[in-house]
């Protein structure tokens, strides 16, 4: 290895780094923040104008390509109640983008920052006048309503916008399980509630749906939609605080006669009269698994109809989750960036059990989680990168749940696979490798034991054995040739590098359970990388089965998915993250290592995607397999180059405005990479229980850790650090000088002191 490199260990197959699964404590923020001029719900401003959740801003990331959405929800919650403001194009993922100038309605389902839209389930919108049936027929004529900014608000678990052809204000809130909907309407003898069980996000349509009227108060009903998640339901019941005077049916455009309809388009009319200010609150429970879940949810998470009281206990919630890393920082303006990614880690996973602990297998079957709660919506390929290693730090108390919920997954799979993308238990097959074994392996190495291991292991090597999505040729040749077809997408390139990332994590997690064997063979296998390293280009280049290379070849082309998912061949060059040593001495050596990522900082880019956003040079930040690559300089013995372009990306490409992410979140990644670079260092290789140094950005953050029933407070500062005292002059830990860019996951488990002295100039001694 090059002078200044890492240690052996850290490139090693096997490190363990243990820790006890810890609960965090909630701290209370003094903090208080401008409110807009559209106020919210004056009970709840006033009982929650000191916190966290004052800086977050959940609209920022809904311009642009950030693809969130800004409705009312709570930490990884079933229920996402938001505005739909369009259902197709790609900026609609989440069912709502910043320039829109209409809202559809309110549904009560959605997606966080994906790049493929889906959900939008059980849309209610409020009325006055004729029944509109349709959304958006034509112009002025359908059931959607103008909006304006001015007359929105988005806060932690609520939402307030002014609907302006009928003068009805609407505001939602959300527990786990449950909607609760507040709706204050103008005098009008025709007021009224549109339910729209067609409607749905993206692609795919309603295949199913079922509305009921049950007395003068309450409705019930499923939708069964196809999609990205080919096969789910979602049960309902919809109860109103006063009587309704009837209700319309309609069934395939037409009026259905009697009290229920069933089939593929239903909608529903629910008429009131109303009194100018007179509020009319809708209650909603939700269920995967039956109607009867449904029904049981809403009684278990609410009862009443006190809509401050539902929505203070969301903010509450959001305040135990934030509250978990304190700022101590007079720029208002990076509390308010920071909040908001730290918020947006927590919209996925999503639970997907009842309150019995029922849920929808991937085979399609009602099972019961044994002392687990069962989640879904896993952006695995986007967050085993970050996502997951922070929440081995910030909710420690979900990663076993996590992992369970993933073993369930194997355990009922038909593939007998590990989850690669499952949303509401269907496995899209969405990206590549199998990032659940990265998952998987670091909740164990970082002394996870919620899990069966054993099963777990089994789950790991059992999917990484198979034959699917590339796996045959891999195994046989050690690289995914070119060919002509495949029976599912494994794009040649980034396939055999992704895949030798999760053999090095099953080779880790081998050493550490005593299986020597498996921990040879798969470590051998992590090597695979080198087999699509062409020393002549120092690319990772296609090959064919005979060994030769492909012969067209263009490292700054983008959108050839054959080969590099959503990228190029200089995105993947830095993709072996288990063994960046040996990738530098492929390069050449240190100093060669570092003229390439230099070079990549500035080559241009060729062709066009969707995805390939953020750019310096090559460096795309608006996707996932560029978010290590400034933390290599570091690797390579020269930090301070680090330290310069985290402090670039961070200052480039997030913002406190709408279109404050510069690509989509991807269930919370993009935000995870803030989170953790604005704290001073990252997960560049996701499993080693290592995280490389960065560049802090705050005076002083607190990761508020308890375990053993008491505070172990890991404390970052960062003297004079500004926008320009970006530079790391020196470095102690607990006291003590640290000499290396690096600190181990038990450092910050056990607790202590990380202190930073910082510069505006760098400090090459420092390594």
């Amino acid at each position: 290895m090059g002078k200044g490199l890492r240690p052996l260990w850290w490139a090693n197959l096997n490190p363990v780094v243990r820790m006890k699964s810890v609960l965090l404590p909630v701290a209370v923020f003094a903090l208080a923040l401008a409110r807009p001029s559209f106020a919210a719900d004056a009970a709840i401003s006033a009982a929650t104008a000191a916190d966290p959740a004052s800086y977050v801003d959940p609209m920022i990331g809904t311009s642009a390509h950030g693809h969130v959405y800004p409705g009312a929800t709570v930490p990884f919650g079933m229920v996402q109640v938001s505005p739909d403001t369009g259902t197709g194009g790609w900026d609609w993922c989440s069912g709502y983008h910043y320039s829109s100038t209409s809202i559809m309605g309110f549904s009560h389902t959605h997606l966080s920052g994906t790049g493929i839209g889906d959900l939008g389930n059980i849309l209610i919108m409020p009325r006055t006048g004729p029944v509109r049936w349709e959304a958006r027929p034509k112009a002025g004529e359908g059931y959607a309503s103008p909006f304006d900014h001015s007359k929105e608000v988005a806060q932690p678990g609520y939402y307030k916008v002014l609907l302006e052809d009928t003068h009805i204000t609407a505001e939602l809130a959300a527990t786990e399980r449950a909607a609760l909907h507040r709706y204050t309407f103008p005098a009008s003898d025709s007021s009224h509630f549109i339910i729209d069980l067609k409607h749905k996000l993206a692609s795919g349509g309603t295949k199913d749906a079922d509305l009921k009227v049950e007395g003068d108060r309450r409705i019930t009903g499923w939708q069964c939609t196809d999609g990205w998640a080919k096969d789910k339901t979602f049960y309902f019941v919809a109860e109103f605080s006063k009587p309704f005077d009837r209700v319309e049916l309609q069934l395939d455009g037409k009026v259905a006669i009697g009290s229920e309809a069933h089939g593929k388009a239903v909608k529903g009319a629910v008429h009131f009269k109303t009194k100018a200010g007179e509020v009319i609150l809708v209650r909603v429970g939700l269920s995967a698994v039956s109607l009867d879940g449904a029904r049981k949810n809403l009684a278990a998470e609410m009862q009443g109809w006190d809509f401050g009281a539902v929505a203070a206990a969301a903010r509450a919630k959001w305040n135990d989750e934030l509250s978990r890393v304190s700022v101590d920082d007079a720029d208002v303006r990076l509390k308010k960036i920071f909040y908001t990614a730290l918020y947006h880690t927590m919209m996925a996973p999503t639970l997907y059990d009842d309150v019995d602990g029922s849920y929808v297998g991937v085979d399609r079957q009602v099972h019961k989680g044994a002392g687990f709660h069962y989640y879904s919506t896993f952006s695995l390929w986007d967050t085993f990168r970050a996502e997951h290693p922070l929440f081995t730090i910030l909710a420690p108390e979900k990663v076993d749940d996590f992992v369970q919920s993933m073993l369930a997954f194997y355990q009922q799979s038909p593939d007998h696979n590990l989850p690669v993308w499952p949303l509401c238990s269907n496995e899209t097959w969405c990206m590549i490798g199998n990032h659940a074994i990265p998952v998987i392996a670091d909740a164990y190495l970082k002394g996870f034991r919620g899990f069966d291991a054993e099963l777990a292991y089994q789950a790991m090597r059992t999917s990484a054995m198979s034959d699917d999505r590339g796996l045959d040729d891999y195994k046989e040749f050690g690289y995914i040739p070119v060919r002509v077809q495949m029976k599912r997408r494994a794009p040649t390139v980034s396939a055999t590098l992704e895949y030798s990332v999760d053999d090095a994590a099953i080779a880790r997690m081998a050493a550490a359970l005593g299986k020597k064997d498996d921990a040879a063979f798969f470590a051998k296998r992590a090597q695979n990388f080198r087999n699509v390293f062409d020393a002549k280009t120092g690319f990772m280049r296609p090959r064919y089965p005979d060994g030769t290379w492909l012969e067209t070849f263009n490292p700054n082309l983008v959108g050839s998915s054959r080969n590099y998912t959503e990228g190029s061949a200089w995105h993947y060059l830095w993709a072996a993250t288990h063994d960046i040593p040996a990738l530098i001495d492929m390069l050449g050596g240190r100093e060669k290592f570092i003229a390439k990522l230099d070079e990549f900082f500035s080559a241009p880019v060729e062709g066009d995607q969707a995805d390939v956003t953020g750019l310096i040079g090559q460096y795309a930040h608006g996707n996932e397999p560029c978010h290590h690559v400034a933390y290599l300089y570091g690797v390579a013995g020269e930090p301070w180059r680090t330290q310069e372009r985290v402090r670039e990306v961070m200052t480039k490409f997030y913002t406190d405005a709408p279109d404050g992410l510069c690509g989509n979140d991807d269930c919370g990644q993009m935000s995870a990479w803030y989170v953790f670079s604005a704290m001073g260092f990252y997960p560049a290789d996701p499993t080693s229980g290592i995280y490389t140094i960065g560049t802090p950005l705050f005076s002083k953050i607190t990761i508020n850790l308890k375990h053993d029933g008491k505070d172990h407070p890991f404390v970052i500062t960062a003297k004079n650090v500004s926008a320009e005292n970006k530079y790391i002059q020196s470095a102690s830990l607990n006291g003590e000088p640290l000499k290396h860019d690096w600190i181990a996951h038990e450092d910050i488990a056990r607790g202590g002191t990380l202190e930073f002295v910082m510069g505006d100039k760098p400090n090459h001694d420092w390594r």
